[in-house]
């Protein structure tokens, strides 16, 4: 098949979609088409969120929203303003999907199924007339006076612009590189750490509000922490992951975590406080209740860690126990060795260096009539619908130069 369109996509994806689904409403005379090169488009879309989809977040203040992104902070500052979360919701509305907000502000279809978000999409293409052909995987594109040319496995097709929505694709990392863009190299952003360490062994399940940092670094997280039989995850740890990304794969994830279990209380206040636990509850096993707001299990164990038997009274402490004590709860250092996936989510940090990127119009700086929407730039958030938000306002800001 040898086809023209105005417009070709690659990528059926999320961003792909909705860079495609605005564009024929911003224009209708276009001719566009989707290229996929699985047999399923949207497939990403179906699993995420655990199948049902977090659409975005409820930070509707652009500049409060830009600090989800470790990298694309600066850079999407502009384009948040153009095209934000309380814009997606409403874009949402008005295609008949209606969104809600969870506690932890993630959104979500009212239906809490992905099949939605689909179903939405597919509708709108069939109703605007955009081909969607899969099967397509890209070989090559070439750059003519005024055109491009993409050859897939299957087909040849000619279009006057080109919108990469790829993700993170090392081929098409691979093809744009070849075309004078510079590949920021990609390494994993959202993972948790491995830990053997006798203090957590056996704590599988238990949950603080912590402060993390990675020794001989200003890399510093806050959170609630989660123990597993692995190691350590929840949110703090993977916001240290996440703005670390390129520092840790640096260490090969070998490193010192430092952990602060009292969360924002340094060495001095918490000498202090155990100093008037030890009166106050002077005649109490120490190891029987934790004074702080975590659970006794993880008292216990951190409590035995410093050289304090379970049946020492308050009364009792020495002042080296007292400092061990202090040490282990504002300052406990647990050795990483490596890394695990979050989830089933893989998040990668690189791809197209987004110097070469004109955020205002998400063409190339490089080429003329070439786009980019969602992950194939170097852009990337910790979870929580910041990676769906921005494939959504990139491909808002891709379709604004196809108006009438």
């Amino acid at each position: 098949m040898n086809a023209n369109y105005d417009v070709i996509i690659i990528g059926g994806g999320a961003a792909g979609f909705f860079t495609a689904i605005n564009i024929a409403e911003n224009n209708s005379k276009l001719k566009i088409a989707i290229l996929e090169r699985g047999k399923d488009v949207l497939s990403k879309v179906r699993v995420s969120g655990g199948g049902r989809c977090n659409v975005t977040h409820a930070c509707f203040i652009p500049n409060e929203l830009v600090k989800f992104y470790p990298r694309g902070e600066k850079e999407l500052k502009g384009p948040f303003h153009q095209f934000c979360s309380g814009d997606t919701i409403e874009w949402f509305e008005r295609h008949g999907v209606e969104l809600k907000i969870e506690d932890d502000g993630r959104m979500f279809p009212v239906t809490d199924s992905s099949q939605t978000i689909i179903d939405c999409f597919q509708q709108a293409v069939k109703k605007l007339g955009i081909d969607v052909l899969t099967g397509q995987s890209v070989q090559s594109l070439f750059r003519g006076e005024d055109y491009w040319k993409v050859e897939t496995t299957r087909d040849t097709f000619k279009a006057s612009k080109i919108v990469m929505a790829t993700g993170s694709n090392p081929k098409m990392w691979e093809m744009m590189e070849i075309l004078g863009h510079s590949i920021v190299p990609p390494v994993p952003s959202l993972f948790t750490f491995n830990i053997k360490d006798p203090r957590i062994k056996d704590l599988m399940g238990v949950s603080a509000q912590a402060t993390v940092k990675v020794k001989g670094s200003r890399l510093q997280a806050s959170g609630p922490l989660l123990i597993t039989h692995w190691g350590m995850s929840g949110p703090g740890i993977l916001r240290l992951s996440a703005w670390g990304a390129r520092e840790l794969f640096a260490k090969n994830y070998q490193f010192v975590l430092q952990v602060n279990w009292l969360n924002d209380l340094d060495f001095e206040e918490t000498a202090e406080l155990l100093r008037e636990l030890k009166i106050e509850h002077a005649k109490k096993l120490i190891t029987k209740k934790s004074p702080f707001d975590f659970p006794n299990r993880l008292w216990e164990s951190l409590v035995l860690a410093s050289g304090i038997t379970e049946a020492t009274k308050w009364a009792d402490l020495s002042r080296k126990q007292l400092d061990n004590l202090t040490e282990q709860l504002v300052n406990g250092q647990y050795h990483v060795n490596g890394k695990s996936t979050f989830k089933e989510e893989f998040v990668t940090a690189g791809g197209v260096d987004l110097k070469e990127i004109n955020f205002k119009t998400m063409e190339s700086k490089i080429l003329p009539d070439l786009y980019f929407a969602g992950e194939i730039l170097d852009i990337d958030a910790i979870t929580g619908g910041f990676n769906f938000q921005n494939a959504w306002t990139g491909g808002f800001l891709v379709a604004k130069n196809f108006s009438n």
